[in-house]
């Protein structure tokens, strides 16, 4: 009978102490051969994204005053962009013109169109099909840098470029 209830004290006392097991401690896969590592993150942005065109490329060039030819720095950001487009062939853009503050609305539309299609030609002269670009005019509603400083004006005067789709 002592034996009896020496088990019987035993078995109590795992038990008890079964219930009293904390879960915060480390998990342990019993599972033989199984690989319970992490898929690491990727680096980087996910490809053929906005963020990919913008690390890869760069997506805006910049005017200057009064004017709508390229630059030669402006040429260098559009020929990474025509490689990048090459690269993803689905891919859809849409080129932004943009103005400083100075000078009339109706003015700085029209300029802005003349520095969006310059971007778009000087991207189909490089092999981008011109039926991927679409251009638009914000003419000098949509200022990167909204100060009357000459610093701004120079931000504001681009073309942007912007993933539109990729994908049929």
């Amino acid at each position: 009978m002592k034996n009896i209830i020496k088990i019987a004290g035993v078995v109590a006392s795992v038990a008890l102490l079964s219930a009293c097991a904390s879960t915060d401690g480390p998990v342990v896969d019993t599972t033989a051969g199984a690989d319970t590592t992490p898929a690491p993150a990727p680096a980087g942005p996910v490809p053929g994204s906005q963020a990919d065109l913008e690390n890869a490329a760069g997506h805006r060039v910049f005017f200057a005053y009064d004017q709508y030819t390229l630059t030669p720095q402006a040429q260098a950001t559009l020929a990474k962009q025509a490689a990048w487009l090459k690269e993803y062939p689905e891919a859809r853009i849409l080129v932004a013109g943009n103005c400083d503050e100075r000078g009339t609305r109706e003015y700085n539309l029209a300029l802005g169109a003349r520095r969006a299609e310059a971007a778009k030609s000087y991207l189909v002269s490089l092999g981008v099909d011109a039926s991927r670009v679409t251009t638009v005019s914000y003419g000098k509603e949509r200022p990167i840098d909204p100060r009357s400083t000459e610093a701004a004006w120079s931000l504001n005067r681009n073309s942007t470029t912007t993933l539109r789709s990729v994908g049929a």
